[in-house]
C-alpha cells in the first residue's frame, strides 16, 4: 500500500515539476528575450551590413513570430 502511495506521489510530482519548469522558462524567455535589438544591429555591422531601422524591425517581428509558433 506504501509503495502505490510513493509510485502516485512520484509520478504527481514529476508532473508538476515538468508543468512548473515550463512555465517559468516561458515567463523568463518572454522578460529575457535572448536576442534583442541591439545584439541583432552589431551583428548586422560585424556582416558588413549598414541596420536600418526598418530591417531590424522585420527581423524583431520575424523573430517574435517564430517563438510564438514555436511555443504553442
Amino acid at each position: 500500500m506504501y509503495i502505490l502511495i510513493f509510485v502516485i506521489g512520484a509520478a504527481l510530482g514529476v508532473i508538476g515539476g515538468f508543468f512548473g519548469a515550463r512555465q517559468y522558462m516561458k515567463k523568463y524567455l518572454q522578460e529575457n528575450p535572448p536576442i534583442s535589438e541591439d545584439m541583432m544591429r552589431t551583428m548586422m555591422m560585424q556582416m558588413g551590413q549598414k541596420p536600418s531601422e526598418r530591417k531590424l524591425n522585420q527581423m524583431m517581428t520575424s523573430m517574435k513570430a517564430q517563438a510564438r509558433k514555436a511555443g504553442k
